[in-house]
């Protein structure tokens, strides 16, 4: 489960720095609350948002966009994959079971 926390803010964007990823928190007026520039590899979050938006964001962030996991340090390594499995628990908690 994940905690919305600001520390936790805090490790998603560690996390998208060591991807190689700038998070950044502007104005406008994005349809699903972020925008991504490709071709720069930055993420731009409405500053509107609170801490749990922004996370949510940054989650779903990570879902569309397409990184190597050979850079990552120890601990951003480890929070990925509590995020990968997460999220694929409460997919299949969404499935009828048979």
């Amino acid at each position: 489960m994940v905690k919305y926390t600001t520390h936790f803010l805090k490790k998603l964007e560690t996390l998208f720095t060591e991807l190689d990823y700038t998070v950044r928190y502007e104005k406008g007026s994005f349809q699903s609350g972020y925008c991504i520039v490709e071709n720069r590899k930055v993420a731009v979050v409405n500053k509107f948002f609170d801490t749990e938006s922004r996370i949510n964001v940054l989650l779903e962030v990570l879902g569309v966009i397409e990184y190597t996991e050979d850079k990552l340090s120890e601990k951003s390594s480890k929070l990925l994959k509590a995020i990968r499995n997460n999220s694929i628990n409460e997919e299949n908690e969404d499935e009828p079971s048979n």
